[in-house]
């Protein structure tokens, strides 16, 4: 079996990207298992989470450590955040609007005792603040047309050195050339942080691009 460490917490078993499974036996989405010596992988599907796809797209830095506490706005039903929370022991505050998805994301929780649960608007981190503890890392996947704020202002609000940002073109106009949508965007990142990182996601994921950015 061919194993390789990409990034702390992050490996690569057979050409397949996977974290080590903080909860032996559970999966999320029905991801595959793999066993390797004493310890079990989860299969990390880049199909399936656009960090899977940036870390596979050659993402150079990875901010999220061992011990790293995370704020994750748009957790879904826990797809990401439950391989985020394999790579840290620290706690992975998941925000979600749709109480239809939150009703997944609980199961999830349930089980990684790491990740909590926080059903709010990432539009009001005051809303939710004191839910939270600190957090190293913000952790953006939002489909709004104002995204690009959104974690500008919970960057802020939080003081976090470390973010990660999914930006969605057709969430922000479905008729403007992507690359257009994505240069604007990046603009108003570079007044406020160093970026680091602009990833284009295909092509597991059409019109996407994920921003590291850093707290100069």
């Amino acid at each position: 079996m061919r194993f390789k460490r990409i990034f702390p917490g992050v490996y690569e078993i057979n050409g397949r990207l996977a974290t080590k499974n903080s909860t032996k036996g559970f999966r999320v989405y029905d991801e595959k298992l793999i066993k390797f010596r004493k310890d079990e992988y989860r299969e990390w599907e880049p199909t399936r989470s656009k960090l899977a796809a940036a870390i596979l797209k050659d993402l150079r830095k990875l901010p999220i450590k061992e011990h790293s506490p995370i704020l994750y706005l748009g957790a879904s039903s826990g797809t990401t955040a439950s391989h985020i929370a394999d790579v840290t022991d620290g706690l992975v505050f998941c925000v979600e609007y749709s109480k239809r998805m939150m009703r997944e994301l609980l199961f999830v929780c349930e089980v990684k005792k790491n990740m909590i649960p926080i059903l709010g608007d990432a539009n009001l981190p005051q809303s939710f603040a004191h839910m939270t503890s600190r957090v190293d890392v913000v952790y953006q996947d939002v489909a709004q047309k104002n995204q690009t704020e959104i974690f500008i202002k919970n960057m802020d609000y939080f003081k976090a050195r470390n973010g990660l940002l999914a930006i969605k073109a057709r969430s922000i106009d479905c008729v403007e050339k992507p690359k257009n949508i994505f240069k604007r965007e990046v603009s108003k990142l570079e007044g406020k942080f160093d970026v680091l990182d602009v990833i284009e996601l295909s092509p597991f994921e059409k019109d996407h691009v994920l921003v590291s950015v850093q707290v100069a």
